[in-house]
């Protein structure tokens, strides 16, 4: 747009607003367009572009709803899932500890199927309906604010009880196999400076 506009001084025209505004949705579709190709040719995070490119153009030019660090787990696949959790080494094996049915806890089984959040997840139902395939969700929350909302509500919920499980296996000494997060040097750094990390006294309290 800032080289259109600046084409168009150099031929000395001065554009009307309802043809800068045409011209700004040609290149807003254009981009769109070529975005979506690029998805839809993507090798890696096939789950999350497959679902996302059929409705990306809603998605862009929505007018609600922000992302989450745990909304964005849930479409990505990468967060507290055992699946993921083993994929990294932090988990032994890739089984659900929450409903102990299923050998392999993933995004979608837990949005879908995974019995410990039945509660959470027909309160997410009763607004965007029965089918919790990751393109229909998707396809929701682009469209409706009540929906996004009412997934961001699930995912909040949810991650954030899996999140605190996860925790509590990784203090278990007992747990086999589990690897403890490692700081990084930034989060050392930060907890050196703390006050109660120079005093000793305070420390120890």
């Amino acid at each position: 747009m800032y080289k259109w506009r600046g084409d168009q001084r150099s031929q000395g025209q001065r554009p009307a607003p309802r043809e800068v505004e045409a011209e700004r949705l040609r290149l807003e579709e254009d981009a769109v367009a070529r975005w979506r190709e690029r998805l839809v040719d993507s090798t890696a995070g096939r789950r999350t572009t497959g679902a996302i490119a059929p409705t990306l153009s809603e998605w862009v030019r929505r007018q609600h709803g922000r992302l989450t660090f745990r909304a964005t787990q849930v479409l990505s696949d990468h967060g507290c899932f055992g699946a993921y959790l083993a994929m990294i080494g932090r988990e032994p094996t890739a089984e659900c500890h929450h409903c102990h049915r299923c050998d392999r806890d993933t995004a979608q089984h837990t949005l879908a199927s995974c019995s410990a959040w039945a509660g959470e997840r027909s309160v997410l139902v009763s607004v965007v309906g029965g089918d919790l395939s990751l393109p229909t969700i998707v396809a929701r929350m682009a469209s409706s604010e009540e929906a996004w909302q009412a997934v961001l509500t699930f995912r909040e919920a949810v991650i954030s009880q899996k999140e605190a499980a996860e925790r509590e296996r990784e203090a278990d000494a007992s747990a086999p196999m589990i690897r403890r997060k490692r700081l990084g040097r930034r989060r050392r750094d930060y907890l050196r400076h703390l006050p109660c990390a120079r005093d000793p006294a305070r420390r120890s309290q």
